[in-house]
């Protein structure tokens, strides 16, 4: 059987925005493998297909695994054992990417449709669902059954020091080969 994949926006009209986030604290963003955040703006053209069409998608691309549905967590926390793919289909919400307390922190608007390629290390939160709806797939590289949850407290330098030993993407885990991942 076949696997189906969504159709995507043309990678020469899709809108990527690559973000080198610095340090703050025991939070380490982009400093230790200085591979970019990475957000793809309206990547699944409107009507957004619906999470299990994502996740069908996701799957197929065969890069990373869906794992979970719902908002992001509203404190802020990193993963060290895996780099993670978050899919927005429902809502509007503010963001943070780096944590509260830094300086090169990207707080920003994602909506229905957009995609983000959080590099293990970038903290992220939900500063605000603006419609009271937001949700999202989130999905992490296959083979990675685990990911763990920091908060850039002392203690977790140990498994912060994992960090520089994970695998980037060799293909995008929307696009395949070719997908902005892929070239970074």
């Amino acid at each position: 059987m076949e696997k189906k994949v969504l159709p995507l926006t043309p990678l020469s009209s899709l809108r990527v925005e690559r973000h080198q986030i610095p340090a703050a604290g025991l939070i380490p963003n982009t400093s230790i493998q200085q591979k970019a955040l990475i957000i793809y703006r309206g990547v699944f053209p409107a009507p957004t297909p619906s999470a299990s069409e994502i996740e069908a998608h996701i799957a197929a691309v065969g890069v990373c695994e869906p794992m979970w549905r719902y908002p992001m967590y509203p404190d802020d926390h990193f993963h060290t054992t895996a780099h993670e793919l978050v899919v927005i289909h429902r809502g509007r919400a503010r963001l943070n990417f780096g944590g509260e307390d830094c300086k090169g922190a990207v707080v920003t608007e994602a909506q229905a449709g957009d995609a983000v390629l959080i590099p293990a290390g970038v903290s992220h939160r939900l500063v605000e669902d603006l419609e009271g709806e937001f949700e999202m797939v989130g999905s992490y590289p296959v083979g990675s059954e685990h990911w763990d949850m920091c908060y850039g407290k002392a203690g977790e330098e140990e498994l912060i020091a994992n960090i520089k030993d994970l695998d980037w993407f060799s293909k995008d885990p929307l696009y395949g080969d070719g997908g902005p991942a892929a070239s970074s």
